[in-house]
């Protein structure tokens, strides 16, 4: 075996003596979808795309559901995550995901070595994706890892007002004027998977870190449901690629 190889396999196996919490924030309240997590997508509830890929990760130790909703805790029993009911002061609108971590973290009698938070509303993430963005962590001796989809980079070439009233760059006072094909790659967060060591959390309060990668996925894997349509529209796309309960 070519030492490249082995490099790969040595980390693989020190990977999977990591203790990896998988957490699912998913509360009750929805405005632009009301009760979306439990809603039915192709033959089962929303969450439940994510329990189960979190599951059949061979990195994820334990998955836990956390929600203020006890019909969402029920059903992500019979999915067999396991759960923790949240607070109603960490279940509103502006409650952080951050927060929400903390409480998990400290509700629990374990210790774990990394954080993976996967959202509910990004049921086209599936196990491959949670499985390669762990590798891709251990391989490039990162503390933290964001998925990302690639945007336009045109937002590069915009302005912003400084504390003077004078407008300058976002980035820096180059990029507004070079053609945008010379112009470095962008991308967003698209809310699918964030892992990050316990201890790094803890320390900072935050999902990055200064050794923080990104796990590129593509517009359909990163499709994010927050209404009807982004439903309709997921439900779609599983269609096509054959994907159901069964």
């Amino acid at each position: 075996m070519e030492n490249g190889n082995l490099d790969i396999l040595y980390q693989k196996m020190e990977l999977m003596t990591k203790k990896v919490l998988a957490i699912i924030p998913a509360r009750g309240g929805s405005k632009g979808l009301p009760r979306k997590n439990i809603l039915d997508l192709a033959g089962k509830p929303l969450i439940a795309w994510t329990i189960e890929a979190s599951l059949n990760s061979k990195y994820i130790t334990k998955t836990i559901v956390s929600s203020d909703d006890d019909e969402i805790l029920d059903i992500s029993k019979e999915y067999s995550a396991h759960t923790i009911k949240r607070p109603n002061e960490f279940a509103t609108d502006i409650a952080s995901s951050e927060v929400v971590v903390r409480h998990t973290i400290e509700s629990i009698n374990e210790k774990f070595d990394y954080i993976v938070l996967l959202q509910p509303t990004s049921p086209l993430r599936d196990v491959l994706n949670i499985n390669n963005a762990f590798e891709n962590l251990f391989k490039k001796n990162a503390t933290a890892l964001i998925s990302v989809c690639e945007i336009d980079n045109k937002i590069l070439k915009a302005f912003k007002e400084n504390k003077d009233g004078f407008i300058e760059g976002i980035s820096n006072n180059k990029y507004p004027f070079m053609r945008r094909q010379d112009l470095p790659k962008t991308y967003l967060s698209n809310g699918a998977i964030y892992i990050i060591r316990v201890d790094k959390f803890l320390e900072n309060n935050s999902f990055y870190t200064n050794k923080t990668i990104s796990y590129i996925m593509n517009d359909i894997q990163s499709m994010d449901i927050d209404t009807k349509d982004d439903l309709e529209k997921v439900y779609n796309e599983m269609n096509k690629m054959d994907i159901n309960a069964n």
